[in-house]
């Protein structure tokens, strides 16, 4: 582990202050996830992974948090190539001063992005109820070509299926916890749903794998990392996990879908999925896009619940409400799954 694990406070607190930078920004907003800070200026944002190692990713060393800083850029320049523009280092400089750029040792490096305006997100647009379908018409046109094009990659069935297995036994262990105040008997119904989903129905799975339906997608397709226009732009794929963006395309949409149905606008759905199918020819079965839905939905409360695990929890009630939320999502639509 590399002297930045723990000089990553010396680090965040430069990142914080204008002349860091060198365009000089009149101000710096700072955001911290679970994974990376992000700090945008006036034009940019530069995300610094944060030197962690946890069982599905490792940035715990200086080179691995520059490989996956490389991989960020390349793999997001498919679906939003005018806003990665660079991977650029932190160096300490002789006067020692942490900038961006320029001469002296290196101490990090960071993705340099451009700055795209948060009212323009899915997300926003479906909060003030703004949103078109020809907007959304053109997302899906965006990802449909983006799938279609894509290379299928070689899945095994029962390492698929053992895959959607071990999710939903992870997420009912987290979620049927006593102290999370989940009710149990809707945690059990859920996940028994799911489970004789993957049981009785494999079947729907299996063909996906015998058509070859699996791609290198997206893998975290949310609406806050959709801008829409004319030329819309979609950012932030798991860059990190090739396992976890090796997926089906019907999930990648499923998991969109499940997210706008949860911030209240379920008409989406339809204009993703039939999009899709008049530019890939494919038919997902309907089954099989609540079953996607539903253990995405149970995934996402699980890690609303990961927060509560976090140094300092901020909000309790709102991570906690929120595993609700996605909860109560999971059982409708487990529901659906006859």
């Amino acid at each position: 582990m590399d002297a930045s694990v723990a000089n990553i406070g010396q680090s965040v607190e430069a990142l914080r202050r204008p002349e860091t930078y060198p365009e000089r920004p009149a101000r710096i907003e700072a955001i911290e996830t679970h994974m990376s800070w992000v700090f945008l200026t006036d034009l940019y944002a530069y995300k610094l992974k944060k030197p962690v190692r946890y069982e599905f990713l490792d940035f715990s060393t200086i080179d691995a948090r520059r490989h996956d800083c490389e991989e960020e850029l390349r793999l997001n320049r498919r679906l939003a190539l005018p806003v990665y523009l660079g991977v650029v280092p932190l160096r300490r400089h002789p006067d020692g001063s942490l900038r961006v750029g320029g001469p002296g040792e290196l101490v990090d490096w960071l993705v340099k992005m451009r700055r795209l305006p948060a009212d323009r997100t899915l997300q926003e647009a479906i909060r003030i109820g703004s949103w078109t379908e020809d907007e959304v018409r053109r997302v899906a046109s965006l990802l449909s070509a983006f799938y279609k094009d894509a290379r299928p990659l070689y899945l095994g069935f029962a390492e698929y299926r053992e895959r959607f297995k071990k999710d939903v036994l992870a997420n009912l262990a987290e979620l049927r916890r006593p102290e999370h105040g989940l009710q149990a008997d809707q945690v059990q119904r859920v996940h028994e749903a799911q489970l004789d989903f993957l049981e009785c129905r494999s079947d729907l799975l299996y063909a996906r794998i015998r058509d070859h339906h699996i791609v290198e997608g997206h893998g975290d397709l949310r609406p806050e990392h959709i801008y829409l226009g004319d030329e819309p732009l979609i950012t932030d794929c798991l860059e990190f996990n090739l396992q976890f963006r090796t997926l089906d395309p019907a999930d990648d949409l499923a998991f969109l879908a499940m997210e706008c149905e949860r911030l209240g606008a379920p008409s989406i759905e339809p204009l993703l999925f039939d999009t899709y199918r008049e530019i890939t020819s494919d038919r997902p079965p309907k089954a099989l896009i609540q079953f996607y839905k539903s253990v995405r939905a149970g995934l996402r409360a699980k890690l609303a619940l990961w927060h509560l695990r976090e140094p300092v929890v901020r909000d309790v009630k709102k991570w906690r409400d929120r595993a609700a939320i996605y909860l109560r999502l999971a059982d409708n639509l487990a529901g659906q799954l006859d």
